[in-house]
């Protein structure tokens, strides 16, 4: 989404209605991606050998997993607050449209921007998980 289709976005390439189409065919994958993601670092974690108990943060390797557990619940964060606030926003902001089109165009591209700097964030986050585990996996 942040690589293909927001540029689209900024650039008016693709409309609201495909946009919303978008968003709602990728929000089922990135939640079923975090849980996933979440399983299944719990569980190489708890695997790994040195895994030392629950916030012993004594090594490198417990500081890259520690950073990369907090990167992933700012995803988490991020995502949740996108898909409860400002896709239903956004939403409303459709049906309001047709009566009072200025306004909404006003109120679109203020949801806009804060949707792609939300999404950013998220991205940067993404970067942060693979960076982390790069460095806890080298050690």
């Amino acid at each position: 989404m942040a690589i293909i289709a927001w540029p689209k976005v900024r650039q008016r390439i693709l409309s609201a209605d495909q946009w919303v189409t978008v968003q709602k065919r990728f929000t089922p994958w990135a939640n079923a991606s975090l849980v996933i993601l979440w399983v299944t670092g719990f569980l190489q974690m708890t695997a790994d050998p040195n895994y030392e108990g629950f916030l012993a943060v004594d090594s490198l390797w417990a500081k890259a997993i520690l950073i990369k557990h907090l990167a992933v619940i700012g995803m988490m964060i991020f995502g949740i607050y996108i898909q409860w606030r400002i896709q239903p926003a956004l939403a409303r902001l459709a049906l309001l449209e047709n009566k009072h089109p200025e306004q909404a165009a006003d109120r679109r591209e203020n949801l806009t921007r804060q949707e792609i700097r939300l999404g950013r964030l998220n991205l940067i986050c993404a970067v942060a998980v693979l960076f982390f585990t790069a460095i806890a996996t080298a050690i």
